[in-house]
C-alpha cells in the first residue's frame, strides 16, 4: 500500500517538473525571439527618435542657451571698478624741475571710482538675454518638430515604396504564371500565338514599373539613412494610424498659437519690448562715486578727495527719446509680422486638413469599392478564358485595371499618410515645447547686485 502511494507521488512529481520546465522552455522561446525581432524592427517613432539624438543643430541650440544664461548673469552687475593712479602738478623747469616733494602742489595720487548702474536697468539688461534664451529654446522646439516631420516623411516614404514594389512583385508573378498558362494552352492547340505575346508584353510593362518602384525604394532609404544613419536600413514596423489628427479645427487658433514660426515670433516681440524698456530706463542716467588719496612732501599736508559724477543729458528729444521710439516701434513691428503670420498659418492648416480629408475619402473609395470591383472584373475574365468563352487579353487588361486601381489607393494612402504627418508634427507639443521657467531662470550671481 505505501509502495503504491510513493510511486504515485513519485509520478506525479516527475509530471510537475515536466511542466515546470515546459513552461520555462515556452517562456523562453516566445520572450527572447520577440525582443530581437522588435530590436530590428524600425519603427515611426524610434527613426524619429534616433533623429533628434543624431542632430548636431540641436547641441548648438544647447550650447547658444548656455552662453546666454551666462551673459544673463553678467550683464545685471554693476560695472568694475576702476584704479587710478598717477602724479599732479609735476614742475618742468625751475629750481623744483621733475621734483615730487619740493613744490607743495606736487603729488602723487591714488583713487579708485565706482559706476552704480539703476537697478532697473541691471534688471532688465538680464531680463534681455533671458528673453533671448527664451526665443533659442523656441528655435530648438521648432528645429525639433521640423526633424520629427522630415524624418516622418521619409519613413512613409519608405513604407510606401516596399508596399507598391511588393504589389508589383506579386503582378508579376502572376504574370509569370499566365505566360505558362498560354504557353500551355497553345502548344496543347486551344490557344494561340498572340496570346502568349501579349503575355509577354504585359510581363514586360510590369517589370519596367519594378524597375521604377525599385529606384524609389532605394531613394527612400537613401533619404532615410540620411536623417538616422545606418538604422534606416532595418525593416520597418506597421505604419501608425493615419484615421485621426491631433487638431480641433472649430478650436483652430489656439492650435496655430502653437505654431513653432508664431511662438518664435512671440518671444521676438517679447525680447523687443525689453530691450524698448531698457531704453526707456537708459534716460535716468547712471552716476560714479571717485575717492583718492594723494601724497605730497614731507613738509606739506597729504590730502584726500571725493567727488561724484553723472552725464548730463542736455537733448532727450534728439537721443534717448529717439531711442526709445525705435525700440518700441521694432517691438510693434514684431507684433504685426505676428499677427500677419497667425492669419495666414489658420489658412494654412485649413487647406492641409482639408486636403487629407479629401485623400482619406478618396482613398476608403478606391480601397472599398473600385479595387474589389476591378478584382471581381479579373476573376470573372479569368473564369471565362478557362472556359473558353473570354481571350487572354481580356484578361491581361482586366488584370492591368487591377493593377492600377491597387496602386492608384496606395499613392492615395501615401498622400493622405504624408498630409497625417505634416499635421500631425505641424503645432508644438509637450514633446517638442521645452520652454520653461526652469529653462529661462538664470543662476543669481553670488554678490548682491541691489
Amino acid at each position: 500500500m505505501h509502495s503504491h502511494i510513493l510511486k504515485s507521488v513519485r509520478v506525479i512529481l516527475a509530471r510537475m517538473d515536466q511542466t515546470v520546465l515546459y513552461i520555462i522552455a515556452l517562456t523562453m522561446a516566445v520572450t527572447f525571439p520577440l525582443t530581437a525581432v522588435a530590436q530590428n524592427i524600425l519603427s515611426l517613432a524610434e527613426a524619429q527618435q534616433l533623429a533628434v539624438d543624431r542632430s548636431r543643430q540641436l547641441a548648438g541650440q544647447d550650447l547658444a542657451v548656455a552662453a546666454n544664461r551666462d551673459m544673463a548673469v553678467s550683464a545685471a552687475q554693476n560695472p568694475d571698478p576702476v584704479l587710478s593712479v598717477g602724479i599732479d602738478n609735476l614742475p618742468l623747469d625751475g629750481a623744483d624741475q621733475y621734483s615730487l616733494t619740493n613744490d607743495s602742489m606736487t603729488q602723487r595720487r591714488i583713487g579708485l571710482s565706482q559706476e552704480f548702474t539703476r537697478g532697473d536697468k541691471k534688471r532688465l539688461r538680464g531680463e534681455r538675454y533671458d528673453r533671448e534664451v527664451e526665443k533659442i529654446l523656441a528655435e530648438k522646439a521648432s528645429l525639433t518638430l521640423v526633424i520629427q516631420r522630415d524624418t516622418a516623411l521619409a519613413w512613409l516614404d519608405r513604407y510606401y515604396a516596399e508596399a507598391g514594389a511588393a504589389l508589383i512583385s506579386e503582378q508579376i508573378r502572376q504574370s509569370q504564371n499566365e505566360i505558362e498558362a498560354a504557353q500551355t494552352a497553345y502548344r496543347a492547340g486551344r490557344g494561340n500565338l498572340s496570346d502568349v505575346l501579349a503575355a509577354r508584353t504585359a510581363l514586360v510593362g510590369l517589370r519596367d514599373r519594378d524597375s521604377e518602384t525599385v529606384r524609389k525604394l532605394r531613394m527612400a532609404k537613401i533619404a532615410l539613412v540620411r536623417e538616422i544613419g545606418e538604422p534606416g536600413e532595418l525593416p520597418l514596423e506597421q505604419r501608425p494610424p493615419i484615421d485621426n489628427i491631433p487638431i480641433d479645427i472649430d478650436s483652430l487658433e489656439k492650435h496655430v498659437a502653437m505654431h513653432p514660426e508664431i511662438v518664435i515670433l512671440s518671444k521676438q516681440e517679447n525680447l523687443a519690448l525689453t530691450e524698448a524698456h531698457l531704453a526707456q530706463a537708459n534716460r535716468q542716467a547712471d552716476w560714479s562715486v571717485e575717492v583718492s588719496y594723494a601724497q605730497r612732501g614731507s613738509q606739506y599736508s597729504n590730502m584726500a578727495s571725493i567727488g561724484i559724477s553723472f552725464p548730463l543729458q542736455w537733448d532727450h528729444t534728439s537721443r534717448q527719446d529717439r531711442e526709445v521710439t525705435a525700440k518700441f516701434a521694432l517691438a510693434e513691428q514684431a507684433r504685426e509680422q505676428r499677427e500677419e503670420v497667425t492669419r495666414v498659418a489658420i489658412a494654412e492648416v485649413r487647406g492641409m486638413v482639408a486636403e487629407w480629408e479629401s485623400a482619406r475619402e478618396r482613398q476608403a473609395r478606391l480601397e472599398h469599392e473600385l479595387v474589389p470591383l476591378a478584382a471581381e472584373r479579373t476573376q470573372s475574365e479569368l473564369s471565362a478564358y478557362r472556359s473558353g468563352k473570354s481571350s487572354l487579353n481580356n484578361v491581361l487588361e482586366a488584370r492591368r485595371n487591377e493593377v492600377d486601381a491597387r496602386l492608384q489607393a496606395l499613392q492615395m494612402e501615401a498622400e493622405a499618410a504624408r498630409l497625417w504627418a505634416q499635421l500631425n508634427f505641424h503645432f508644438l507639443n509637450d514633446h517638442t515645447s521645452v520652454i520653461s521657467h526652469q529653462d529661462t531662470v538664470r543662476a543669481a550671481p553670488e554678490k548682491d547686485t541691489k
